[in-house]
C-alpha cells in the first residue's frame, strides 16, 4: 500500500543520500560511469605520442597498459565491449578497443581477449557495420575509423575526407552550409581532417594546395579554441582523437597535443579506465535543487548553491561555439560549453533557492534573453547552435524545447507577468498622459511579451513533433533494450511536464502523451524507455512524476510508486541504469541519477498531498 507516511519515509532516506552527496561549495559533483570507448581511445593517444617520444616510456606506459588490464577485465562474454560496463556489446566501442590492442602491439600478450574481439567484429560487420551506425553523421564515423587506420586495420583512402580547410571560415559561417560534422565536433573536423590529408593527399591538384595552405591556420584555431583544461568540451574521446591525429602527423610536442595528453592523464581513474566526461556538476547540481521539498534545503546549503550556480554562468562570448554570454555548460570546469539543457536547468534551481535575490533575477534575466536568442525558426531549441544544421545536437529537440518552456513559465510566475499584455498595448500605455509606465517596468513587460510569444511557437513545434502514437524522443538519453535505442519515457515524461507547469494537461497533445506513457507502464508497475523494455529507478521515476496528479490515471502512479518505494526500502535506489546519451550514440550512466530521479517523484507526491485542498486531489486515491 502507497500511504503518505510511506512515501514520506522514502523521501527522507532518499533525500538525505542525495544531501551527503553535496560538496561544501554547494555542487554536487556526481560520478560519470568509466568507458571502455573513452579507454581505448585515450589509450591509442598516449601510444601514438610514445611511439613518436620513446623516452617518455616511463611516464607513458603505465596509463597504455593499465588501460588494457582494466578493457581485458570488462569485455563481456560475446567478446565485444559496450560503452558501459553494464551496456550491451557494440561494433563501435569494440572496434576501438580491437585496434587499441593492434596500436600497442600487444596482440600476442593478450591473445585471448584479442581472438574473441576479432570474431566479435568479424560477426557483427566490422567497418561497414561502423558506417551503417551513424549514417550522414561523420562526427564519430570518421574518428573511429581514422583510429583503426592508425592500427593498420584499415586503408587510408578508404576514409571519407573531412574539410578541415573550413576552419579557417569564421564562425557565423558554418550555419550556412551543411557540414558533415555537428558543431561541437570542430576539434575533430581540424584534426581528424588533417590527418586524413597527411596520409593520404586528395589526388585534385587543386584541392591538396588548398588543404596545404589550410594545415597552420586551422591548427592555431584548434589552439585557440582548446579550453585551459586541455580537454575538449571536457571530454576524453574528442580530446583522444585530436591528440592521436597529432601524434601520428610527427607532432606530438605541439601545444594542443602537449595540454591533451596532460588532460588525459589528469583524467584517468585508479582502475586504468576513462569516464567520457570528467563530470555534469553543473546539471546534476540543478537537477538535485529540483528533487528536494525546500524543507530539505537550508538557508546555508540554499546560499552556498547559489552562489556556486552564479558563478558558473558563462559571462563572455564562448570562444568554442561563439555563444553569447548568459548560459549555462554542464560542467563547472572549462571544456564545458553553454547549452539548451543546462541553462533552464540554473534558471529552474535558481528561482526555486532565491528568486527575490538581485543577483538571481539579473542573471537569469540573461539567461532568459539567451535562451530566446537561441530558438531556431521552426520554434525548437537546439543544443549549442541556432540554425547549424539537421544533424543530432544541432536540430531542435523535444527534450529541450520543454525543459525551456518550463524556466520560461518559472520566470513570469516570480515576475507575476502573466497579464496578457502585449507590447502594443504596453506602448499605449506610455503614450497616455498621466499614465507613464517605469523604464524598468516597461523592459519588464516587453520582455515577457517575447517570452510568450516564443513559448507559444515552442508549444505548436511539440504538437508537430509529437508521434502518431503520443510520444516524442528525446536528444540526450535512449535506452539499449528499446527498438533504435531510443527512450520515449523520457521524451514524453519531460514534455508532460512543461504541458503540467502551463496548465496544459488538457491539451489534446498531452492527453494523447499521457495515454501512451500509462500504455508503456510494465506489469511489475515500473516504466523502461519503451514499451516491454526492463524498469528502471530513472525511467519509472520520471513517469510517476509526470502522471502526478493527472486525473484517472492514480492507479498507473500507485504501481509505479509502489515499485519506487519497494527499491527504496531495500537500498536498491542507488543502482543506476545506462540510460544516458552522449554525442553520437555514446551510452554512460551516472551515479547520481537514480538518487535524484527518485526523490524528485516522491517530493512531487508529498508537495501535492501537503496541502490537498490547494491542488484539489485525494492522497485516498493512491
Amino acid at each position: 500500500m502507497v500511504s503518505l507516511d510511506r512515501v514520506h519515509r522514502g523521501y527522507e532516506i532518499v533525500a538525505h543520500a542525495l544531501l551527503n552527496e553535496a560538496t561544501p561549495e554547494g555542487a554536487w559533483i556526481g560520478e560519470l560511469s568509466s568507458s571502455p570507448l573513452s579507454t581505448a581511445t585515450a589509450i591509442a593517444a598516449l601510444q601514438l605520442v610514445l611511439s613518436q617520444e620513446p623516452e617518455r616510456v616511463s611516464e607513458l606506459q603505465p596509463f597504455v597498459l593499465g588501460g588494457l588490464h582494466w578493457l581485458v577485465e570488462h569485455q563481456n562474454p560475446d567478446g565485444g565491449w559496450g560503452d558501459t560496463v553494464l551496456s550491451k556489446s557494440n561494433i563501435a566501442t569494440s572496434m576501438l578497443a580491437y585496434s587499441s590492442f593492434h596500436l600497442t602491439q600487444t596482440v600476442a600478450r593478450f591473445d585471448d581477449p584479442v581472438r574473441r574481439a576479432k570474431i566479435y567484429v568479424d560477426q557483427h560487420g566490422g567497418i561497414d557495420a561502423i558506417r551503417r551506425r551513424y549514417g550522414k553523421d561523420h562526427s564519430f564515423s570518421v574518428p573511429i575509423l581514422t583510429q583503426c587506420a592508425l592500427a593498420g586495420l584499415i586503408p587510408w583512402h578508404t576514409l571519407t575526407p573531412l574539410p578541415f580547410e573550413l576552419g579557417c571560415l569564421p564562425h557565423w559561417f558554418y550555419r550556412w552550409i551543411r557540414l558533415p560534422v555537428v558543431s561541437y565536433a570542430l576539434p575533430a573536423l581540424i584534426a581528424i581532417g588533417q590527418v586524413r590529408h597527411h596520409h593520404a593527399p586528395s589526388r585534385n591538384p587543386l584541392i591538396r594546395l588548398i588543404r596545404r595552405m589550410a594545415v597552420i591556420p586551422t591548427l592555431g584555431k584548434l589552439a585557440r579554441i582548446q579550453p585551459e583544461s586541455g580537454g575538449f568540451l571536457e571530454a576524453t574521446p574528442l580530446t583522444s582523437f585530436v591528440t592521436m591525429s597529432l601524434a601520428s602527423m610527427g607532432q606530438p610536442d605541439h601545444p594542443v597535443a602537449r595540454r591533451g595528453i596532460e588532460f588525459l592523464k589528469d583524467s584517468v581513474r585508479s582502475d586504468g579506465s576513462w569516464p567520457i566526461d570528467t563530470n555534469l556538476a553543473t546539471w546534476v547540481t540543478t537537477l538535485s535543487v529540483g528533487a528536494l521539498l525546500a524543507r530539505s534545503i537550508s538557508e546555508q546549503k540554499s546560499r552556498s548553491t547559489t552562489a556556486w550556480l552564479l558563478s558558473q554562468q558563462h559571462t563572455i562570448v564562448h570562444r568554442y561555439t561563439n555563444a553569447d554570454p548568459g548560459g549555462w555548460a554542464w560542467t563547472n570546469l572549462s571544456g564545458g560549453v553553454p547549452d539548451a539543457d543546462d541553462t533552464p536547468g540554473a534558471v529552474l534551481a535558481l528561482l526555486k533557492l532565491e528568486p527575490i535575490n538581485p543577483e538571481v533575477r539579473l542573471a537569469v534575466e540573461k539567461a532568459i534573453k539567451w535562451l530566446l536568442n537561441l530558438q531556431n525558426s521552426d520554434g525548437g531549441w537546439p543544443t549549442f547552435c541556432r540554425g547549424w544544421g539537421a544533424l543530432p545536437f544541432d536540430r531542435s529537440a523535444p527534450d529541450l524545447t520543454a525543459h525551456t518552456l518550463r524556466a520560461f513559465h518559472r520566470w513570469l510566475s516570480v515576475n507575476h507577468v502573466f497579464s496578457g499584455v502585449s507590447s502594443t498595448s504596453c506602448c499605449n500605455r506610455r503614450l497616455n498622459v498621466g499614465a507613464k509606465m517605469p523604464e524598468a517596468e516597461w523592459k519588464q513587460v516587453l520582455l515577457a511579451d517575447r517570452v510568450q510569444r516564443a513559448a507559444v511557437r515552442g508549444f505548436r513545434f511539440l504538437t508537430r513533433t509529437q508521434r502518431s502514437d503520443g510520444a516524442w524522443l528525446p536528444l540526450w538519453f535512449g535506452n539499449q533494450f528499446a527498438n533504435d535505442d531510443e527512450n520515449p519515457v523520457y521524451g514524453v515524461s519531460r514534455v508532460l511536464m512543461a504541458y503540467r507547469d502551463w496548465l496544459r494537461l488538457d491539451d489534446p497533445v498531452a492527453r494523447r502523451g499521457i495515454s501512451w506513457l500509462a500504455s508503456v507502464q510494465n506489469c511489475d508497475g515500473g516504466w523502461g524507455g519503451a514499451l516491454l523494455t526492463p524498469s528502471s529507478l530513472e525511467e519509472t521515476a520520471l513517469a510517476v512524476e509526470a502522471l502526478l496528479p493527472v486525473p484517472d490515471y492514480e492507479q498507473a502512479c500507485r504501481r509505479g510508486l509502489e515499485w519506487i518505494l519497494v527499491q527504496v526500502e531495500s537500498g536498491k535506489f542507488r543502482e543506476p541504469a545506462p540510460i544516458g546519451l552522449y554525442f553520437a550514440k555514446l551510452w554512460y550512466f551516472e551515479r547520481l541519477y537514480p538518487i535524484i530521479f527518485t526523490s524528485s517523484a516522491l517530493a512531487r507526491f508529498l508537495d501535492l498531498f501537503s496541502c490537498p485542498a490547494a491542488h484539489d486531489v485525494d492522497p485516498c486515491r493512491y
